[in-house]
């Protein structure tokens, strides 16, 4: 298990390395001069040349490249240009903001799509089948920006039960230790904030986690249809254990593994793919925060951004690879 755990984290070198290569190539190609954006349409020719000598954007392509991964190599995201402040420290709050949106998004759909998929098989062919086959059809084909405004509009508007905006509430800020709210207002002991927090994150949770949901049903739904049909299961049914137990213990311990697959690539996936419900609920996470740099054309956070997020993804698919064997020990590495 070691040897694995050092291969898949020496294989994760020159996956980032890449990614870095091609989004810096990438980024370069953007039309636009940060310089100009930064000083203005009213800025003199001198004053761009001037400040883009000062930020090295007049360098050669490899010279710039080679100052970015060297800087990489010792922990080193880059200034940004618009805010001349180090990457490093300017990203953690977007990030921690898009992971505790991630993480609540994704127990949702975990909770809700796992017990859903399991139901449909034990009860294939119900009216609780059928309609929860429809919901995560629907659920898969929704838009986002839809689902998000209808919910600011029921649940926020029109009844008032939540927030439709922002992490917490302006006039009462919480004091950040990790930048997770949550655990930020449980560490100080202070319950009225943590439920603040709390409702803040429902809407953006459920829009983000609609998705995953439907597709971790369907996933759970076909892996346990075809556990349950095994003959192994009838065995157990046969000895008279309680049904309850035969679906959860023993088919779904079985079925687990295709859901896990699913539930590790919706996590990294909603971890660089949030950036519409951060949008429409005023969420600051990473994907806005990258987004808005796009526009101001401000490269280190650009590139930093990405890699974060691809480096997140390649790690949460060594967990899920490392849980199979937990899950199933007939798996070895």
């Amino acid at each position: 298990m070691g040897a694995y755990i050092l291969r898949r984290l020496f294989m994760l070198i020159p996956v980032l390395i890449g990614m870095s290569l091609i989004t810096f190539s990438i980024i370069h190609l953007i039309p636009g001069n940060p310089a100009q954006t930064i000083l203005g349409e009213q800025a003199t020719p001198q004053a761009i040349e001037q400040l883009e000598e000062q930020l090295g954007l007049n360098e050669p392509y490899l010279v710039q490249y080679g100052k970015y991964m060297a800087g990489l190599v010792q922990g080193d995201l880059g200034t940004s240009l618009r805010t001349n402040s180090p990457v490093t420290e300017e990203i953690w709050p977007f990030l921690a903001a898009t992971i505790e949106l991630t993480i609540f998004a994704m127990i949702f759909a975990i909770i809700v799509g796992v017990n859903a998929g399991i139901i449909s098989a034990w009860k294939q062919n119900s009216i609780f089948d059928y309609s929860a086959m429809i919901i995560a059809l629907i659920g898969v084909s929704m838009p986002i920006f839809w689902l998000g405004l209808m919910q600011q509009w029921i649940f926020a508007q029109e009844l008032g039960w939540l927030p439709a905006f922002g992490r917490n509430n302006p006039r009462d800020p919480i004091e950040t230790i990790t930048h997770f709210y949550l655990l930020d207002t449980l560490l100080q002991g202070n319950m009225d904030q943590f439920w603040t927090a709390l409702r803040h994150l429902i809407l953006p949770g459920i829009a983000l986690g609609t998705i995953p949901m439907a597709i971790i049903a369907r996933m759970t739904r076909s892996s346990m249809l075809e556990v349950l049909r095994s003959d192994y299961i009838r065995t157990v049914e046969a000895k008279g254990i309680a049904q309850m137990s035969v679906v959860y213990r023993h088919g779904f311990k079985n079925a687990v593994i295709p859901v896990l697959t699913v539930v590790g690539l919706q996590t990294g996936t909603l971890l660089g793919g949030a950036i519409l419900t951060e949008t429409i609920f005023s969420w600051p996470g990473v994907g806005r925060y990258v987004f808005d740099a796009i526009g101001n054309r401000d490269y280190p956070v650009i590139q930093s951004g990405i890699l974060v997020i691809a480096f997140m993804f390649v790690m949460i698919n060594l967990i899920v690879d490392l849980l199979y064997s937990y899950v199933d020990p007939r798996i070895k590495y």
